[in-house]
């Protein structure tokens, strides 16, 4: 690996979506909906785009990292709900923020391991960049307009946001990665409701998700860890992609890393898919949490299907 993240930002919607929303529109309950997901709650746009998002987020990461904008020579975008086929959502944010136009700009759709695919390019892209100049990596959704609210098994699962992060490079860190992928929609897709395209909605087969997500974040964590060569004793903190509680929970057992390396705050957002782990480690920096020097595995899995992690030291 050669980077190091400099500054982290987020930002979710204002509108709050409880569970008890859902109760006159599907058959549920607050209960079945925590019990299954882990989710209370989650955050839906009003009249906010994709980018919108992003470039709020990353407003955030600049000013908390007194980031010179002249020295971002980057701007990568993981999402699968740009606003736009063309153009990206990466260069709407780098015209927003006024970022230099001698930069590359653009997006990556890895659906919910995006951010892991993001920082596998920057990881790359930063070889050939100076020490003083940056990349401004952002994973953004707008998921709210992709969802049948008559599937209570999906519907209920996703909730808008961004993260975003600032990059450098730093020779010899630590962070190889471990990515896959394994093109089949039978578990999860956004295709049209009647399989032409007309009007793109998330499915997903709530077993089969489960058990890919289960058995391949298990396998990631430990590719990760021998391929960095680390005991698990050295992690400090895991940062899975917020999915689902129950499969972050089977993960930790199978793992067998302590619970309490675990971050997890589904709970508050949902499933945010190429945001969700940015949106975890900026609250893990307001927090405190995060002291240079610690080791942060992260794995993200979902639609593609895809699958990736990697180990970073902060």
């Amino acid at each position: 690996m050669s980077f190091e993240v400099v500054s982290t930002g987020r930002y979710v919607p204002e509108k709050v979506v409880t569970n008890e929303d859902f109760v006159s529109k599907i058959d549920t309950t607050d209960e079945w909906i925590v019990s299954r997901t882990g989710i209370e709650c989650r955050r839906y746009v009003e009249n906010q785009t994709t980018a919108d998002l992003g470039v709020l987020a990353a407003q955030k990461a600049i000013e908390k990292g007194n980031i010179p904008k002249e020295k971002i020579k980057a701007v990568i975008v993981a999402t699968f709900t740009p606003d736009y086929l063309t153009p990206s959502v990466a260069c709407l944010i780098q015209q927003q923020l006024q970022l230099p136009e001698d930069i590359l700009s653009l997006d990556i759709n890895g659906a919910c391991s995006g951010f892991i695919y993001g920082m596998m390019l920057c990881d790359s892209l930063l070889t050939s960049f100076s020490e003083d100049e940056y990349i401004l990596l952002i994973g953004t959704e707008v998921i709210s307009k992709l969802l049948n609210f008559e599937d209570r098994g999906t519907c209920i699962l996703f909730g808008d946001g961004a993260g975003a992060v600032i990059l450098k490079k730093r020779e010899g860190a630590l962070g190889y990665f471990s990515v896959g992928s394994r093109g089949t929609s039978k578990e999860l897709g956004c295709f049209g409701v009647d399989g032409k395209g007309s009007k793109p909605q998330v499915y997903m087969n709530g077993k089969e998700v489960f058990r890919f997500a289960t058995a391949t974040i298990v396998q990631c964590i430990e590719d990760v860890i021998e391929k960095n060569r680390v005991q698990k004793e050295e992690i400090d903190y895991v940062v899975c992609h917020q999915a689902n509680k129950r499969i972050i929970d089977y993960a930790q057992k199978k793992s067998k890393i302590s619970s309490e390396k675990f971050y997890v705050n589904i709970a508050e957002y949902g499933n945010t898919s190429s945001a969700s782990i940015p949106i975890a480690l900026d609250e893990m920096a307001e927090k405190n949490l995060l002291q240079r020097g610690m080791k942060v595995l992260m794995v993200g899995f979902g639609g593609g299907l895809t699958w990736g992690g990697t180990l970073i030291e902060w």
